[in-house]
């Protein structure tokens, strides 16, 4: 009966269960609403300093990227741009031009361009471009308002003309050419003669997560695209070039304008705002809100020129939250008269000729247009939407437009050769591939190694002695955050300062298999060393009480605003890493990854940098390309882009102990990272399972 003196242990275990349900009680991640697109406090925090800020700038810079698919930024292909069909009006033209942003993927729309007329100076010298993005207006660039609209947009004053009020899309390109400006307004995916499949589709199942596949991500390539043709007409001026929309239009030019550093001026109406972040999947997708929303968004263009109008909507409240912000934002480049807003109340969600009007001045100023002000919107000769369309007999749709499928294919093949290409190779290659991939597994997990200050004990118990062993019971938080993680070091008499971060399916009750201690375990306190086992999000006693949450219309309704499952796991255990290393007692942390928790760990020892010594850990023969659905507890939006091989990699020069990893591809990246990084003696990989004290002998040897 020998077994029997590790029963206090056990009994510590579980004696200590009603307080750790007491504090599972108080751990928000279990309890609270996940966040979404219509809550209500997406405020931004303006840094101290400016420094401060450019930091936080360029952290969020690459969230929205790694967000939208687009780190690394894909190969720009030839555009071939066809631009035809000239239709003449008083001061300006209007041609039809469709190009392709990716190889059989083609966007369309229309390009006004200023003229000389009735005894009007021609153009001088290089003239200033505006990108007009849409909304979700009904047909988009073809947008026409019924008869009733238009009486009641009269009626209360939203527009001045019966032509405004008809063709308010067309109103604004035409007023802006008039003004000297060369002008692309061109469709949205699904929408006018973009249509080579339906708005909202084709990007929303298990793999497009996998592969950071967006509706979005696509929407912004094009719009990216689009700013590359309007830069390439040879009238147009690169040092002036504004960027315009409403509504989901908004959104394409504050993310434009957030990612790219070649728009000088912004004016995204009727969507800046703390509440309601955008409700369509063109405007969402895993990663992108978390911690952050649109105000900040729109501040990452600072301090260049930026405009917006709020209505009778959610932006209603522009003025007072959002504008005070990002004024003080501007503050810390002495350029606050660079910012404004202004909400028209009175009106509904809204472009119409009173916000129009505060655009044209705001573009005049800042572009340098030389009109008279106040600017004022002149009537215009609108052209019936079925004279825009780009497509005619003489120019029919090109026999290469591709369908969703195909595009996402093409994707897929010229992502999977970037990545590859990133397998180092020398000091330089290595570099860049811990920028890429550090950066995505960063966003990703949304997280990083905490400091000392940020990690605090809730709960600490009681010293107890068990048989020459002790232990305590912690749970530990992140300050600030109400999270409540369950632990329980154990340690002999002679600790030597040595501790492992346990991480096991079962959590801190792994430790014990028929009241002992298991052999793993035991080795570990013979050898000196401590343990600190931990129950991370969703396992022991901070089991779920039902399936983690996801959206079944769209998974970025979800993970755009909350971490996946398994993200918050690797959370976790970066909190337990952060506790151990700065322990007063301890001098070096390993950590240890058992059965389907190995890939958790392997995730998380990515992020720990030089805080921890060794890991081992068991692969579980897993791959991303496992994950069938958006709920799976192992969904990691990105994952399968970026490969879980390596993500691991980004251990190196840390000694790294992998096993059962037969079939993963885990050797190439390893062996590439390692050998680069000069630690090639660091690693041991074996395709088989080994037993959990054959990974801790390693671990300790």
């Amino acid at each position: 009966m020998k077994h029997l003196k590790y029963l206090p242990f056990l009994f510590l275990v579980l004696s200590a269960a009603p307080a750790w349900s007491a504090e599972k009680a108080a751990d928000s991640r279990l309890h609270a609403k996940l966040r979404t697109f219509n809550d209500k406090d997406f405020f931004f925090r303006v840094p101290a300093t400016k420094e401060a800020w450019l930091q936080r700038r360029q952290a969020v810079r690459e969230q929205i990227l790694v967000a939208l698919g687009l780190w690394p930024m894909p190969v720009k292909t030839p555009l071939k741009p066809v631009i035809h069909g000239k239709i003449d009006r008083d001061e300006y033209t209007i041609e039809k031009v469709f190009f392709a942003s990716y190889p059989g993927h083609y966007v369309s729309g229309n390009l006004y361009r200023p003229k000389a007329s009735g005894g009007r100076k021609p153009p001088e010298g290089k003239l200033p471009g505006v990108l007009c993005p849409h909304g979700h207006w009904p047909n988009g660039r073809f947008y026409e308002a019924d008869d009733k609209t238009v009486a009641a947009q009269i009626k209360q004053g939203a527009e001045k003309t019966l032509e405004g009020a008809k063709y308010p899309l067309q109103a604004r390109c035409a007023q802006l050419a008039r003004m000297g400006c060369v002008v692309f307004h061109y469709d949205m995916v699904g929408y006018a003669d973009n249509n080579a499949f339906p708005h909202r589709t084709g990007f929303t199942d298990a793999e497009a997560e996998l592969r950071l596949q967006s509706f979005m991500g696509l929407q912004t390539w094009n719009c990216l695209r689009a700013l590359d043709f309007l830069l390439s007409l040879p009238e147009v001026d690169a040092t002036r070039i504004g960027v315009t929309g409403a509504s989901g239009g908004g959104t394409q030019t504050f993310i434009l304008c957030a990612i790219d550093d070649r728009p000088t001026v912004a004016f995204p109406a009727v969507m800046v705002s703390t509440a309601m972040q955008g409700g369509c999947v063109c405007e969402n997708c895993s990663h992108l809100r978390v911690g952050t929303g649109n105000v900040e968004f729109a501040a990452l263009f600072a301090p260049k020129p930026l405009a917006m109008t709020g209505a009778n909507d959610w932006t209603i409240d522009i003025e007072r939250k959002g504008l005070p912000e990002l004024k003080a934002l501007y503050r810390l480049y002495g350029a606050e008269d660079r910012v404004l807003a202004r909400c028209f109340p009175q009106f509904p969600h809204n472009y119409n000729q009173v916000s129009r009007e505060v655009m044209y001045n705001w573009f005049n100023k800042h572009l340098k247009l030389g009109q008279s002000e106040p600017v004022v919107e002149k009537p215009f000769q609108p052209v019936p939407p079925k004279e825009l369309s780009v497509y005619d007999a003489s120019h029919p749709r090109p026999s290469d437009s591709v369908d969703a499928a195909r595009l996402r294919q093409y994707m897929t093949e010229q992502s999977d050769k970037q990545i590859a290409a990133l397998l180092p190779k020398d000091e330089k290659s290595l570099a860049e591939y811990r920028r890429i991939f550090g950066t995505a597994l960063r966003v990703m997990i949304h997280d990083e190694l905490p400091t000392a200050d940020q990690v605090e004990e809730v709960h600490k118990g009681e010293d107890e002695d068990h048989d020459g062993y002790s232990s305590r019971c912690y749970v530990l938080s992140r300050k600030g955050l109400n999270e409540r993680i369950p632990a329980l070091a154990v340690w002999p008499p002679d600790f030597d300062g040595t501790a492992v971060v346990w991480i096991h399916p079962r959590g801190k009750t792994s430790l014990f298999q028929d009241g002992k201690l298991v052999t793993a375990a035991k080795k570990i306190l013979d050898r000196k060393s401590a343990i600190l086992a931990v129950d991370v999000f969703g396992v022991g006693d901070l089991s779920l009480d039902k399936p983690f949450a996801v959206d079944p219309k769209y998974a970025g309704f979800t993970f755009g605003y909350n971490r996946t499952l398994l993200a918050e796991r690797v959370h976790d255990i970066l909190t337990a890493v952060a506790f151990a290393k700065n322990h007063e007692q301890v001098r070096t942390v390993h950590l240890v990854g058992f059965d389907k928790a190995g890939p958790w760990v392997l995730l998380a020892r990515g992020l720990c940098g030089d805080a921890v010594a060794r890991t081992a850990t068991d692969f579980n023969g897993f791959r991303f390309d496992q994950v069938q659905t958006i709920s799976d507890e192992m969904m990691l939006p990105g994952g399968l882009k970026y490969g879980l091989p390596a993500l691991a990699a980004l251990a190196a020069p840390g000694e790294l102990y992998v096993h059962n990893h037969r079939g993963t591809g885990l050797g190439q990246w390893l062996t590439a990272v390692y050998e680069t990084a000069g630690a090639k003696d660091k690693i041991q990989m074996s395709s088989k399972k080994a037993p959990e004290e054959k990974a801790v002998a390693w671990l300790l040897r």
